[in-house]
This record gives structure tokens, C-alpha cells and sequence, in this order.
């Protein structure tokens, strides 16, 4: 439990951090946008403990390092927040259900972290300039591109070009862009649960970082599907460890 206490504790000085940087340029809740980092995603990732502490231990515990130091890859980071909602969702469920809660990453199986984390990933580079125009109104017409994840599961991605809101006047899609990537429920109906990119175009050795903004993000896209698969595979005894 004191590890998850560590966890929150670091989360939420996170969410303060953000809220005062002043510097560069910044987006809501995604950090700085800093286009060239020198070093692999991997590296980015632990040099950003204030976001990304959390994530970087469910890496390790999925046994995926190699992935994020040694593999051409385009990865949609989810930033802590995101990943201790959907964790907090899965104790709730096991206190009402009168089992015990989770006290450390540890305890979910590495092959359920595997399977989420996969999710995120996509090989290859792709910055917002190579992924074309998602409309979400009118998905007919700009419906963004599909795209296999890391563990095959297909997925999306679009650029939403806002509008120019001026008064009573609005010019469509001249405003600034967006990197939205998404989970496909339904190729067939269009159903998909969005994820909207914070930061986007950070650019490392061997790959792209987009951060997601976690306000309304819950790691694994789908929230009871994550806890069906954590329940499912078992949950390792704390006294293991």
C-alpha cells in the first residue's frame, strides 16, 4: 500500500508541476513540447518521473524495456493519471466485491501489462504531419487512417483540424491541429473511443512521442476490459514480493 501511496503522492505533484510551468511552450496537462529529445523513448520516459513514474514501472513489470530503447516506434504515452484512474476503478471493484485491493504494479500480471501497453505502440515513426484528417462529426469523409498496434490490434489515428471561432463567424478547419488516435470498437458502425494527444511530435532516437492528455483518458481505452483481463489472468499475492 506504501507504493501506491508513493505512486499518488508523485501523480498528484505532477498535475501542481504542470499547472505553473511557464517556460517554452506548453499544452493543457501534456507537459513541454520539447520537438528533439536526445536520447531513445525509453530515455524520455524516465526523464520525465513527474509523468511518466508509474509507467515506466508497469514497463518494467511487462519485461518491455527493450521496445522503448531498441525498436523504431511511434508511442502514445500515457501520462500516470491515466493508468492510477483505471487502478483505482479495478480496487473499487475488488473492495465492493469483498477481495483485496491491489498495493503494487507487481501484483497484475505481466502479460495483462503487455497486452495493454501494446495497445499505445505503433512500429514505425509517425509525426502529425504524416497521419491525415479526422473529423469526428463526419467520420464518413475524415475518418483518420487504421493503423496495426504493436500486439496487432487494429487502431486509429487522425488529425482533427479545428475551427477559427470569431463572434458570429467561424472559418472550418483553420484553426490549430490535433493528434486524436483512437480504439476501434466497430470498423463497420465507426465506433471508436478517442484519446486526445496533449503534446505531440516529440521526437527521440528511435522514435515519436505523443503524450495524451489525461483528463479524460483511462488507461486501456476501454475500462472494464482492463479489469476483466487483470481478474481473469489472477492477481499475484503481495506476499510474493
Amino acid at each position: 500500500m506504501k507504493k501506491l501511496l508513493k505512486i499518488l503522492i508523485c501523480s498528484a505533484l505532477s498535475v501542481f508541476l504542470l499547472t505553473y510551468c511557464t517556460d517554452d511552450s506548453y499544452l493543457v496537462d501534456g507537459g513541454k513540447s520539447n520537438p528533439v529529445f536526445p536520447g531513445t523513448v525509453w530515455d524520455f520516459i524516465n526523464s520525465r518521473p513527474d509523468l511518466f513514474d508509474t509507467l515506466r514501472y508497469s514497463i518494467q513489470i511487462a519485461g518491455m524495456e527493450s521496445v522503448f530503447t531498441d525498436e523504431n516506434i511511434t508511442f502514445f504515452a500515457p501520462p500516470d493519471i491515466s493508468i492510477l484512474n483505471t487502478l483505482n476503478l479495478l480496487n473499487d471493484y475488488l473492495y465492493r466485491t469483498g477481495k483485496d485491493t491491489i498495493a503494487d504494479l507487481k501484483q497484475i500480471k505481466p502479460d495483462v501489462w503487455r497486452e495493454f501497453l501494446g495497445l499505445y505502440i505503433i512500429p514505425d515513426r509517425y509525426l502529425l504531419k504524416d497521419i491525415v484528417q479526422i473529423d469526428t462529426t463526419m467520420l464518413s469523409a475524415y475518418g483518420g487512417q487504421a493503423y496495426l498496434s504493436y500486439n496487432g490490434r487494429p487502431m486509429n489515428m487522425g488529425v482533427i483540424y479545428h475551427d477559427v471561432v470569431s463572434g458570429d463567424n467561424r472559418i472550418k478547419y483553420a484553426g490549430y491541429r490535433q493528434l486524436l488516435y483512437s480504439y476501434i470498437y466497430d470498423f463497420t458502425e465507426l465506433d471508436m473511443q478517442n484519446a486526445y494527444v496533449a503534446t505531440s511530435d516529440i521526437q527521440t532516437d528511435n522514435g515519436v512521442v505523443h503524450v495524451l492528455r489525461y483528463s479524460d483518458h483511462f488507461f486501456g481505452f476501454s475500462q472494464n476490459q482492463f479489469l476483466i483481463n487483470v481478474i481473469t489472468a489472477g492477481i499475484e499475492d503481495l506476499i510474493n514480493y
